[in-house]
């Protein structure tokens, strides 16, 4: 019998994204690199991240944005998104399981995936993206 919970409601997004930013913010690695970029907005990031994660995982429509340019230029490398998806992945495992759990970690991964694409092509070909 799973002792996790599923992933069901807008509370549920919640935990898991105040939960993840918790350890972002404390991580050695990423921590600067948040910080220094969110400084003192965490408020309108972490109910951005609600509502990018109540779209992808409970279908309901509250984002709308794009995801990738202000990740453009963040000065990261293939260790900072290997050290994301592991806390990402982490804090999943500890909090949910199931179909919506699987899901989140599979979009994550493939979210850094491509971020961590995108970034490398662009520090070689630098965009005018703001």
């Amino acid at each position: 019998m799973e002792d996790r919970p599923p992933i069901l409601t807008i509370d549920d997004v919640k935990l898991l994204v105040d939960t993840f930013y918790e350890r972002i913010q404390a991580d050695a690695l990423l921590g600067p690199v948040f910080n220094e970029v969110i400084r003192d907005n965490w408020g309108t990031h972490l109910e951005k991240m609600y509502r990018f994660w109540q779209t992808v995982l409970l279908g309901k429509h509250t984002y709308f944005g794009t995801p990738f340019p202000p990740h453009a230029k963040l000065p990261v490398e293939h260790k900072h998104f290997a050290t994301w998806i592991a806390l990402f992945t982490k804090t999943v495992d500890e909090l949910f399981a199931g179909e919506k759990a699987d899901e989140a970690k599979w979009r994550a991964g493939k979210m850094a995936e491509m971020f961590e694409y995108k970034i490398a092509l662009f520090k070689k070909n630098p965009l005018n993206i703001q």
